[in-house]
């Protein structure tokens, strides 16, 4: 049983990380940017922070599911995160790579974003409600400490599986880094604007 909690932990977090957002997206800048070693080190220092993040939300997914405005704060913060991410990447899309890269600095980065990461509280709030409450996973802190291990895992794999195909779509389609960085500043901004589309459709289109 606590195999199987390690692997649901597992499958659960490698989907959902495939969906692109703030993290995947970062994470595809860095590889293009400064290679695979670089991006490795961002990979493993985010997955060991997931960890934590995962206990936590797991932890607080019942309590955080009947909040009735975590919602509309979450889609606020991840309007805030992407534009000021998409704006970033925006002005410093002309910026040639640097030749060297400091590990610390990847590491330190993988740290920071594992910690500001909205985009995956309303997945675990929706998981891991109907997780706990289907007694998928053992009640217990031994438990759900392994289903954490199982999601840093896999962040990790998703993670390594974007980063090579991050690089396999430069090296196919001989993409310069302008054009990437370009193309993710745009993705941040949509990303953004869908939220804001949400929320301009709940507060006035809704029916309540």
């Amino acid at each position: 049983m606590i195999f199987l909690t390690f692997i649901l932990g597992l499958v659960a977090n490698f989907i959902g990380y495939i969906p692109p957002g703030n993290i995947n997206l970062t994470l595809t800048q860095i590889t293009i940017n400064r290679g695979m070693r670089q991006a490795l080190r961002f990979i493993t220092a985010f997955s060991c922070v997931e960890f934590f993040f995962t206990l936590f939300i797991m932890q607080a997914a019942q309590w955080l599911a009947g909040q009735p405005r975590v919602g509309t704060i979450i889609d606020w913060v991840m309007i805030f995160l992407f534009s000021i991410m998409g704006t970033i990447t925006w002005l410093n899309r002309n910026k040639p790579p640097k030749p060297k890269y400091s590990d610390r600095e990847s590491i330190r980065y993988g740290i920071i974003m594992g910690f500001i990461n909205p985009m995956q509280i309303p997945f675990w709030m929706i998981a891991g409600t109907y997780l706990l409450a289907h007694e998928w996973i053992l009640p217990g802190l031994f438990a759900l400490c392994i289903f954490s291990l199982g999601s840093a895992c896999g962040s990790f794999l998703c993670l390594y599986a974007y980063a090579h195909f991050a690089k396999y779509i430069q090296s196919k389609f001989a993409l310069s880094t302008q054009i990437i960085n370009k193309s993710i500043a745009a993705l941040f901004f949509v990303l953004a604007l869908y939220h804001i589309g949400k929320q301009v459709y709940l507060i006035f289109f809704k029916v309540h």
